[in-house]
């Protein structure tokens, strides 16, 4: 039986309806991730995460000295190294980089937007930590230096916040898909590691963390849809989807 073609139009339309289910399906995934949030902080606020939260701390630490976390000494310093992404000191200045970044290039509404949108994301980690004022873990040593509240996992939130933000602005204005795909998998891996690296570091309950990781990435997620709204009204530079060499 001969294989039917898609006429150009009918091509199209397929596109046309997958791009009009994209929001959508965004908006579904903010709604999960702030459901996720809610019954975490719910759980822990009635202390119900305490024996998930031990046990996977106590499983990372060697069973004979709690200072001592599991794996070679290397692993301990690379741990160190990449809990230093999710700094305040580090997120400004990969921000202050991609702002510049935009500006070189012409995008000054694109550049002014990711300003606001991480300053915002820092605002509202700042914010839930103060509402929830959980102490951090005593049942092992830090291994790094911390002097604020533990839930949710300011490290987790910021780099959700910044990187997942600035993959998806940033794949927003390039041209081809394989770079589009590129910076938004470095974003996801960047915040995976920097959120695991908290606990492996004993400075954060792992509820902290995917707390953290639900409410930065549900803030991501919100910024990209607003940007798209922006730009399909002129308020953001438009990408560039249909540039030579796209693909």
């Amino acid at each position: 039986m001969p294989v039917r073609k898609l006429s150009a139009f009918q091509a199209y339309l397929r596109a046309r309806s997958l791009q009009e289910l994209i929001p959508f399906a965004a908006l579904a995934l903010i709604a999960a991730m702030l459901a996720i949030f809610g019954m975490l902080a719910g759980e822990v606020l009635d202390g119900e995460t305490h024996t998930f939260d031990e046990a996977l701390l106590r499983a990372l630490r060697n069973p004979e000295e709690p200072a001592d976390p599991l794996g070679p000494a290397w692993l301990e310093h690379v741990m160190r190294d990449i809990t230093s992404l999710g700094s305040f000191t580090l997120v400004t200045l990969v921000s202050l980089g991609a702002i510049g970044y935009l500006l070189i290039d012409g995008k000054r509404a694109a550049a002014l937007f990711v300003l606001v949108a991480i300053a915002g994301g820092v605002v509202l980690s700042e914010a839930l930590k103060h509402v929830f004022a959980r102490p951090r873990p005593e049942l092992v040593a830090h291994l790094v230096d911390v002097q604020t509240a533990s839930f949710p996992s300011g490290h987790a939130t910021l780099s959700a916040v910044t990187f997942l933000t600035l993959g998806a602005l940033l794949a927003r204005v390039q041209s081809r898909y394989r770079q589009k795909v590129y910076l938004l998998a470095i974003a996801i891996l960047l915040t995976l590691l920097i959120g695991t690296s908290r606990v492996y570091l004993g400075v954060h309950w792992p509820t902290d963390v995917l707390a953290g990781w639900c409410i930065g990435a549900a803030w991501a997620i919100g910024c990209w849809l607003l940007a798209i709204w922006l730009q399909r009204r002129g308020r953001i530079e438009r990408s560039n989807e249909h540039g030579n060499g796209a693909g």
